[in-house]
């Protein structure tokens, strides 16, 4: 019988989509449908870190490790924003 492999996912991914909700509100020009490719971009300036439950990495993280994280996260996810904003301005002038 082969190995589940469901239960893989990069850490990441669930707090970059939690904060981008949490921040759509302050980009109006974007719409939901604009929200993935942010999820995107970030997630993209992000390293990768791949765990099976979402405990794994955090239990063994440092609070110092743990802030860095987050902060490193909400750089990205605010970058995000701003490219994809950007490059829909672009193509609004086209």
């Amino acid at each position: 019988m082969p190995a589940d492999f469901t239960s893989l996912h990069n850490y990441h991914e669930r707090l970059v989509v939690d904060l981008v909700v949490d921040l759509a509100a302050g980009y109006p020009l974007l719409t939901e449908d604009h929200h993935p490719d942010v999820a995107c971009v970030a997630l993209n300036r992000l390293p990768p870190r791949y765990i099976r439950h979402q405990v794994d990495l955090s239990f063994h993280m440092t609070e110092k490790e743990r802030q860095e994280s987050e902060q490193a996260i909400r750089e990205a996810v605010l970058f995000a924003f701003e490219f994809v904003q950007a490059r829909y301005a672009m193509r609004a002038r086209r």
